[in-house]
């Protein structure tokens, strides 16, 4: 019975520690989103529109890329539904062809309903082989559309790489228990 208490005791240790150490994590990402947010909100590229009309958003603040010949990307993100938090997501991308450099940049990608937004969710969601993100400056997201129920928006922070397809990206959901 003695054993049994401190295997428990152990497990509910270990339980709370992975916990916090995973709200730590998740709480950097969920600060990095709001300031990117805040960032792109300030800027004159269109996209208050797109915020408060869509069913959901995804941001993802801090996306790497590089490749030369063959390239990837990843990055980790915040799942918004009518505005507030529902999970947490990852991206990761993997490609062969005509690239080269690296790059960080923050992605937003919006959901015009809320099927699409589930479609995500359910994690069947990637982009096609020849989608691309519209690359923010002033005013261009003004005139921008949804294709298939999507909006993708990209924000160059910092280097240069001759690639600006988001095609192929893959996408994994994990939601916030509250």
């Amino acid at each position: 019975m003695k054993t049994l208490k401190t295997i428990i005791s152990s497990l509910l240790l270990f339980l709370a520690i992975g916990l916090h150490a995973q709200n730590d994590k998740d709480q950097k990402i969920i600060a990095d989103a709001n300031d990117a947010k805040d960032k792109l909100m300030t800027m004159e590229v269109g996209l208050d529109h797109f915020f408060t009309s869509s069913a959901g958003y995804v941001i993802f603040p801090n996306v790497g890329k590089g490749g030369l010949i063959i390239g990837g990307a990843s990055g980790n993100g915040v799942v918004y539904e009518n505005g507030d938090i529902i999970g947490m997501a990852d991206l990761k991308k993997l490609s062969v062809g005509l690239q080269a450099g690296g790059q960080a940049i923050t992605e937003v990608i919006f959901f015009e309903t809320a099927e699409d937004l589930a479609e995500f969710k359910e994690g069947d969601f990637e982009f096609s082989a020849e989608a691309s993100a519209v690359a923010l400056k002033s005013g261009v997201a003004v005139n921008a559309k949804y294709k298939d129920g999507v909006a993708v928006f990209a924000l160059p922070k910092a280097g240069l790489m001759a690639d600006a397809s988001v095609g192929g990206q893959k996408f994994d959901f994990t939601p916030i228990m509250k």
